[in-house]
């Protein structure tokens, strides 16, 4: 059959109105009540039986069955609640099933807006549905219930369907009037039409007919007069007025929070706890669009909210929380709107998960905004001014129970030191690259390794004030980082694990976060704040933050600067808080004649404030207690010349941590027979691990290896990795310095992705080289290697830093079986070796947690 064929509806005389419905056509009805519907589509379907048609029913409504199961009848039974794209993608996959020319009737529109709150998402769902029907000529009846959908909604879902019928009746008689017909004419179609007991159409041309059908439609004008706003937004002002006057109810608090907070059960339930409705009354204000804040956004807040609840002493200490949100249906429409929804379908499939990420990736950040979304935009603009923003990810799974996404997507600063419409160019830029970072290889792989892959993951963005001081012509925090409310790296007995720790650096916080170059956060264990390993001066300033990233209001960008270069810059009060002397280096100037004042930064000063500290340590066991699980969180702390200072709280999610369980015993294993033994510098369980593969990375050779070249190392690790994926063999990665820092001269600057197949990680140290490990507790790269359960060791090269043993030449006798994993990588063969054992010849690693000490070598 050809495209645009003439089908028969079941209603002779409507065809003839009509001049027939078409192959190709989507058909959608307005009516008040649905039995109206079914006056049209019950002939529809009994015609398309008796012509044999393909006739399928999409069921999905908690509505009474539009048809009943009979024979030649198809019914698919699927569930909107999972989510718009989950259910989009369910009838995409059934419409591609069921191939050209079916015939479809579809429950009511209206009941998606039920289930995803907001007319936006119910017009995204037709608008890429409608064209794809129409791509494989079928025909499609859709209904929607008047009056209960902004214009804006109804005009969208007009402009993309072939016909759009009012249907409109009372107890004596039903009118049908075609509003819009695609590709066809004739004199009479636009009239309105009586549809009388026998299914004949009667046109209405004299005004007593047209009197009836008129005082009909202004009967029904009080509900209309509500659909200039969309139906979430008229939600909300109903729930507003029924709390002032005393009636909320639970249901409407409980949709409140799974419609714009969260649909995480256990989330859902802390805030329902701590929440109060004008907590939520004042977050939609501050919302753009509608659908979900994201996770992020809701650990922000509750944190924030525990906080205030329960600390009320620290009040004064915290920064107000004025934060916008844009909502997670900003983020599908605007996929939709910019056309994109075919190649995300086909970028979801089994076979194209990763290959089609990058193109998706790049049309994204082409993509247009509307200007109704622009204007919203430019209003929260003007709110925050010239002062620095950040646009974060919060998108619908981020910052959850068991799914922290750490790192995963992008957080863009926006310096704001620019004219208003180059603000908002900019702005644009930046939530673009936080919705094109939902395509990263590694949040794919996060995604994929977890089950999540099927899973609705809408992005949302929470837009927040940068939290800083301004330095002249620098802008940044004081201080920053990130703290947790349990510690698994202890560096002392005395030290206790409940106590918490901070990650604290000078300057933004991603310094705290990120595994970069050369610097080293001062790590302050809340237990004694003050405690450290390092001892001499030398060795404070040898392992120090060397850098500081700013925002830099003259070149209007974030820059990261030397700590030299940005000292003489800063006043000596905010010196004074965060630098310490190297008097060691500084009498060795004074000894040769050359006196000079050696500054590194420590924050030290800061440390040493007992108020601020307990505040801390406070807030963190506080947090934990209520959210019933160990959490960490990013902040930032400002100070005044006169000591006042405030804190703020960015970010709060629930922690993984690895539990203490029980002691290993650690057996005796000869000196000889063993690669490596250490303690304190591990994370991990107490375990005992089979190794069955080491992949070895020897430091001279990688570091003599170019340095332009030194990242082709990590597509054979990545090789590797794969090559063992799937096959329960337990991989162990040995390498010299950092792994997954950015500077490859540090170590291999591998991402998560290369190595998410690894059991265990070693970085060792060649001080001779210059490669030193760092426990980065608290580096988005820990956060995978805790959450994917990986056991962390250091081998720190000294006894001193708790190395009793480690024997390089341990593998001297072993083959490396890299050319038979990766081909064609004989030129990384003395860079990278690859050893099997086998269970005649075992490779052990045993780790005692309580007692902090791991051994690994051949245990027979």
């Amino acid at each position: 059959m050809s495209a645009f064929e003439r089908i028969k509806s079941g209603i002779p005389s409507l065809d003839k109105v009509l001049d027939n419905i078409r192959l190709g056509d989507n058909v959608v009805i307005q009516v008040t009540c649905l039995n109206d519907f079914k006056r049209i589509v019950d002939p529809f379907v009994n015609q398309s039986i008796e012509d044999k048609r393909n006739i399928i029913y999409i069921r999905f409504s908690s509505h009474e069955p539009l048809l009943e199961h009979r024979e030649g009848l198809k019914i698919y039974q699927l569930n909107a609640n999972q989510g718009f794209e989950v259910f989009t993608v369910e009838v995409h996959n059934i419409i591609k099933k069921e191939g050209t020319e079916a015939f479809y009737v579809f429950d009511s529109l209206s009941d998606l807006q039920v289930a995803w709150s907001t007319d936006l998402m119910m017009g995204n769902f037709f608008c890429v549905t409608c064209p794809y029907l129409f791509e494989l000529d079928t025909v499609a009846l859709f209904p929607v219930l008047r009056g209960h959908h902004d214009f804006t909604t109804i005009a969208r879902i007009q402009e993309t369907t072939q016909l759009f019928i009012d249907v409109h009746s009372n107890e004596k008689d039903t009118f049908i009037h075609p509003i819009k017909v695609w590709n066809r004419y004739l004199p009479d179609m636009y009239l309105p039409y009586r549809l009388n007991d026998d299914n004949q159409l009667e046109a209405l041309t004299n005004s007593v007919d047209l009197a009836d059908y008129y005082n009909l439609i202004h009967n029904e004008q009080r509900i209309q007069s509500e659909q200039n706003i969309d139906s979430y937004d008229r939600f909300f002002r109903e729930a507003k007025e029924s709390y002032y006057r005393g009636e909320i109810t639970e249901l409407t608090v409980n949709k409140i929070i799974r419609s714009m907070m969260t649909r995480d059960n256990k989330m859902a339930s802390l805030i329902k706890e701590e929440f109060s409705p004008e907590d939520y009354f004042y977050i939609k204000e501050r919302m753009i669009g509608t659908g979900t804040i994201g996770g992020k956004a809701c650990g922000m807040l509750l944190a924030r909210k525990m906080v205030a609840n329960y600390l009320p002493e620290y009040g004064k200490y915290l920064e107000p929380q004025d934060s916008y949100y844009i909502g997670t249906d900003i983020f599908y429409s605007y996929i939709v709107e910019n056309k994109l929804w075919k190649l995300r379908i086909l970028q979801r499939s089994e076979e194209h998960y990763f290959d089609k990420a990058e193109e998706l990736r790049n049309v994204i950040l082409n993509g247009k905004f509307p200007e109704s979304v622009r204007a919203q935009f430019r209003r929260m603009l003007d709110y925050f001014g010239q002062i620095p923003i950040i646009v974060r990810s919060s998108s619908f799974l981020e910052d959850g129970f068991g799914n922290a996404f750490a790192g995963k997507y992008e957080s863009v600063f926006c310096v704001n030191a620019c004219s208003p419409e180059d603000r908002l160019l900019q702005f644009e830029d930046a939530v673009r690259r936080v919705y094109a970072s939902t395509m990263d290889r590694s949040a794919l792989e996060y995604r994929k390794q977890r089950g999540l892959d099927k899973m609705d993951e809408q992005m949302a963005i929470l837009v927040q004030r940068v939290s800083g001081t301004k330095f002249d012509k620098y802008y940044m925090p004081c201080a920053a980082g990130v703290g947790f409310s349990y510690s698994v790296y202890r560096w002392s007995d005395e030290l206790s694990a409940e106590a918490g720790l901070l990650r604290l650096v000078a300057g933004l916080g991603t310094k705290a976060v990120d595994r970069t170059g050369v610097d080293y956060p001062r790590l302050v264990n809340l237990d004694s704040p003050q405690s450290t390993t390092l001892i001499r001066s030398s060795d404070k300033h040898r392992f120090s933050q060397r850098r500081m990233d700013v925002i830099d209001l003259q070149k209007n960008e974030v820059r990261e600067i030397s700590v030299s270069d940005l000292i003489p810059e800063l006043p000596d009060w905010y010196l004074k808080l965060i630098c310490e002397h190297d008097y060691e280096t500084e009498r060795m100037f004074y000894e040769s004649g050359r006196p000079r004042s050696i500054l590194f930064v420590s924050c030290d000063e800061i440390v040493k404030k007992k108020e601020l500290m307990k505040m801390m340590k406070d807030i963190l066991s506080t947090l934990e207690e209520h959210y019933g699980n160990p959490v960490d969180i990013e902040y930032t702390i400002n100070f005044r010349k006169d000591g006042a200072f405030t804190v703020n709280i960015l970010q709060c999610r629930p922690m993984s941590v690895w539990q203490s369980g029980t002691n290993q015993e650690i057996p005796e294993i000869e000196k000889d027979k063993t690669l490596l033994k250490v303690n304190q510098t591990f994370m991990g369980n107490s375990s005992k691990i089979d190794i069955d593969v080491v992949v070895w990375i020897d430091s001279k050779k990688y570091h003599c290896y170019p340095y332009n070249q030194k990242s082709s190392i990590c597509s054979v690790i990545s090789k590797i990795n794969k090559y063992y994926a799937g096959t329960d063999k337990k991989l162990m990665l040995v390498s010299p310095g950092r792994i997954g820092t950015s500077s490859p001269d540090l170590g291999v600057p591998v991402v998560f992705s290369d190595i998410s197949n690894f059991k265990i990680l070693c970085e060792y140290a060649d001080t001779e080289i210059g490669f030193i490990p760092e426990l980065s507790y608290g580096s988005h790269m820990f956060q995978d290697i805790v959450e994917t359960e990986m056991f962390y060791v250091a081998v720190m090269g000294t006894e001193q830093n708790g190395t009793e043993i480690f024997r390089k030449e341990f593998f001297r006798d072993e083959i490396s079986v890299l050319k038979d994993i990766v081909p064609n990588a004989e030129t990384y063969s003395d860079i990278i070796k690859v050893y099997e054992f086998s269970s005649a010849k075992s490779l052990k690693l045993y780790a005692d947690f309580k007692k902090r000490t791991v051994i690994c070598g051949i245990n027979i």
